[in-house]
């Protein structure tokens, strides 16, 4: 396949989450951007190319962080000598439920796992004779949830459980799946349940995250600095925080900050703001845990962010607004309130409003959220009618800026220098 096809390859990721709701992996899907599945003349071994080029061009590896990345494994792929080049400390290789268990298959994944691989099966909804010895080889064992009803689960688990595999619930899509596949003692868990904007029951905003509100208000409403620093006074928390951030090396300031209003000149209005707004998502961070809601929100502000330079470069109102659509977009799901309920005080531009409602569907603004919505869920369709509508944006500027965002989204959560 020539470059030019290599470069159509599109990157998409899905979180897998453990018992306590904590980012443990993400699913990782490679697609040629074709539609045509019939077109594998040489398209198995191109894909296979750019999938181990991609942990070293595009830095997936270091974009993982501490995650591990499970891929999708093919038939055809499975043989490819190109699947050794993968970091096997970094990979879950999923194979397929199309994959036959035939004596070849069974023998490549015994070579696979002898060096050191870690192996997964997908879309597991019943037990089938045949698929004993490959049942035996693995260490993960995907059960699809959604065609098999409560008893049909149960079932299920009874038999899988003596085997002494990790079980993993994917497609999880409500918090009563979520609830009943813990009690059958499931370990990890994929779906999109945690992140509907569905509202539950009121949940109003703690003091906090209403300081935070307060000073996204008056950053968006181009306050004084003193207003801005008359509003930090009372909330010390966020001072001494605020203090330390300007004052690490990451700020890259070379003085020693002793003053608010000092800080707020040294930091800059731009990265005050990008702060207070990831703020407000962390104050909703369980206690010595990531939030996968908080990675999520934080990778799409950065990703639609990056987006937006790549369609118009300099133009630094267009970025912020990108950044402010994408980290807020989740914010429905994280404090159980109406968007529309949420960004009413805030004055925000008509633009970030129509993206974040979703009232005009040529906002471009709401089209790159599409985007960034469409590689969380691995949706070609939905990505290509959307990047259609945008000019200046490649599958490979879109892949190089998606592993940049989540290297960015990983390192919120390490400590400062």
């Amino acid at each position: 396949m020539s470059e030019a096809a290599a470069d159509q390859l599109f990157l998409g990721r899905q979180p897998i989450l453990d018992r306590e709701q904590r980012l443990y992996a993400y699913e990782l899907l490679f697609r040629n951007g074709s539609r045509n599945a019939a077109d594998v003349t040489d398209g198995v071994q191109a894909t296979a190319t750019v999938i181990a080029n991609a942990f070293s061009e595009l830095g997936v590896e270091a974009a993982l962080g501490n995650c591990r990345g499970f891929i999708n494994i093919d038939e055809a792929f499975l043989f490819s000598d190109l699947i050794e080049l993968l970091p096997k400390e970094s990979v879950v290789l999923e194979i397929l439920e199309t994959v036959p268990p035939t004596p070849a298959v069974i023998e490549r994944c015994k070579i696979l796992k002898a060096s050191g691989f870690t192996l997964a099966l997908d879309d597991v909804i019943q037990l089938a004779p045949e698929f004993a010895e490959l049942l035996s080889l693995v260490e993960i064992i995907k059960v699809d949830i959604q065609p098999l009803s409560r008893v049909e689960i149960m079932q299920l688990v009874m038999k899988l459980k003596p085997m002494g595999k990790i079980l993993l619930a994917e497609k999880v899509d409500s918090r009563e799946q979520m609830e009943q596949c813990l009690k059958l003692g499931f370990t990890l868990f994929q779906g999109y349940y945690f992140a509907k904007p569905t509202i539950i029951a009121g949940k109003k905003l703690d003091h906090s995250q209403l300081s935070l509100m307060k000073l996204m208000g008056l950053l968006l409403g181009d306050a004084d600095t003193s207003e801005l620093e008359e509003a930090l006074k009372p909330e010390p928390g966020l001072t001494v925080n605020l203090l330390r951030m300007t004052n690490s090396v990451g700020a890259g300031s070379t003085e020693t900050i002793t003053s608010l209003r000092h800080a707020i000149t040294v930091l800059g209005r731009r990265q005050l703001q990008r702060w207070l707004q990831l703020l407000v998502f962390s104050s909703g961070k369980q206690a010595g845990s990531t939030n996968p809601l908080l990675l999520m929100a934080a990778t799409r502000g950065r990703l639609m962010e990056l987006l937006a330079e790549e369609m118009q470069a300099g133009n630094n109102a267009f970025a912020d607004h990108a950044f402010m659509v994408g980290i807020m977009s989740l914010m429905p799901a994280l404090i159980s309130l109406p968007i529309e309920e949420i960004i009413a005080p805030l004055g925000l531009a008509e633009e970030v409003r129509e993206a974040l409602t979703g009232s005009n569907p040529d906002n471009t603004l709401g089209n790159l959220l599409q985007i960034t919505a469409a590689c969380e869920t691995g949706d070609l369709e939905i990505l290509s009618k959307h990047l259609q509508k945008l000019s200046g944006i490649s599958i490979k500027a879109l892949n190089r800026a998606q592993t940049q965002a989540l290297q960015w989204a990983n390192g919120l959560n390490q400590p400062p220098a």
